[in-house]
């Protein structure tokens, strides 16, 4: 919960502002320069600092690109982003949200060789849960044993899981898991967020335990085909909206 800022001037590199809890890390890294203080500072949480270094990079007047779109926020109370824009009178302030996100769209070969690896683990350890989920094990420590399972695979955290279980089917999926065993019948769907040196995996599945119901079938059935239909059309050039 504490603030850390980033710069990033027209030339140069990276200029970090960030608490002294961070500065042996931030220092491994790539930026410039790292300006600290000790926080919490309820009185100047680091954005005096964070001024002098923005008026340091554009000058008297200029402007300063922040994310403001969606998806995006701010590493600080609302009320030190108000005194940061007094104290930065004279400068303008644009959203850079599309330019940035465009920018991260774009992965490396190393990057894409990360979330490779991630989803990889992530996908083994969804490949298992026939082998020890059965009809009577409680929801909560299936959501235990499946964060162990990842865990042991290689995952740095399971720093996200969902799902629900229901009789031919689930309404809710964000709720905590309760300790209602499984019962035959049951469509299970587990949705996890595991991550790898910092990259992240996002995807679900869904189990049927036991013998699954003729809707439950069917409704199987035709995600597969529009699935598979997609795989096909699948191509470079082609947009999400296309595809979908």
């Amino acid at each position: 919960t504490r603030p850390w800022f980033l710069v990033l001037p027209l030339m140069g590199q990276p200029i970090a502002i960030i608490p002294t809890i961070g500065v042996p890390l931030m220092s491994e890294c790539y930026v410039g320069k790292v300006v600290r203080w000790a926080s919490p500072a309820p009185e100047d949480d680091g954005i005096s600092l964070l001024a002098g270094q923005i008026r340091e990079a554009i000058g008297p007047s200029g402007t300063l690109g922040v994310m403001m779109g969606r998806e995006t926020s701010l590493r600080a109370p609302l009320a030190d982003v108000m005194a940061l824009r007094a104290m930065l009178d004279g400068i303008s302030w644009t959203d850079i949200t599309g330019d940035i996100q465009s920018i991260r769209m774009v992965k490396s070969p190393r990057e894409i060789e990360k979330i490779r690896h991630v989803c990889s683990l992530a996908d083994d350890a969804f490949a298992a849960v026939p082998d020890w989920v059965q009809a009577g094990l409680p929801l909560d420590q299936l959501f235990r044993e499946f964060k162990r399972d990842a865990l042991q695979r290689g995952v740095d955290d399971v720093s996200y899981l969902v799902g629900s279980a229901g009789a031919g089917g689930y309404r809710d999926i964000i709720a905590p898991p309760n300790d209602r065993p499984l019962a035959n019948g049951d469509i299970l769907m587990l949705d996890t967020g595991c991550v790898w040196d910092g990259y992240f995996c996002d995807f679900d599945r869904n189990f049927a335990i036991g013998t699954p119901g003729e809707t439950a079938k069917l409704a199987h059935s035709r995600l597969y085909d529009a699935t598979e239909a997609a795989l096909i059309a699948l191509r470079p050039g082609i947009t999400p909206q296309d595809l979908f």
